[in-house]
C-alpha cells in the first residue's frame, strides 16, 4: 500500500541539520515529487534498519565502528529527507 505524504513526513525533524518545511512541500509538489517520495521511503527504511542494529544486531565487533556506521547511514537518511539528493538539490546541483 502506498504511503501518504503525511506518513512519509512522520519523523523527528529536530534531528535534521537543515530541515525546511517549505522546501519539502515544494519538492513534493514539483517535477521530482515521485523521486522525493521514494527518497522519503528509503529514509524510513534506513530508520528501521538502524533501529534493528541498535537493538543488538551488530555489524562490527568494534563499538566505535558501529557507532560511526550508524551515524553515517543516518546522515544519508537526513540528506534524502532534506531534498539534498534530488536532481536540483544542494548536493547534486552544479553550483
Amino acid at each position: 500500500m502506498e504511503k501518504t505524504d503525511e506518513q512519509l513526513l512522520d519523523f523527528d525533524k529536530s534531528r535534521l541539520a537543515d530541515w525546511n518545511q517549505e522546501r519539502s512541500a515544494d519538492a513534493l509538489a514539483g517535477e521530482h515529487g515521485a523521486l522525493y517520495r521514494n527518497h522519503l521511503e528509503i529514509a524510513q527504511w534506513i530508520d528501521g534498519w538502524v533501529e534493528e542494529m541498535e537493538e543488538g544486531h551488530q555489524i562490527a565487533s568494534d563499538p566505535k565502528f558501529q557507532e560511526g556506521f550508524v551515524q553515517g547511514v543516518r546522515e544519508i537518511a537526513a540528506h534524502l529527507r532534506q531534498t539534498d539528493l534530488l536532481p536540483d538539490g544542494v548536493l547534486l546541483s552544479d553550483n
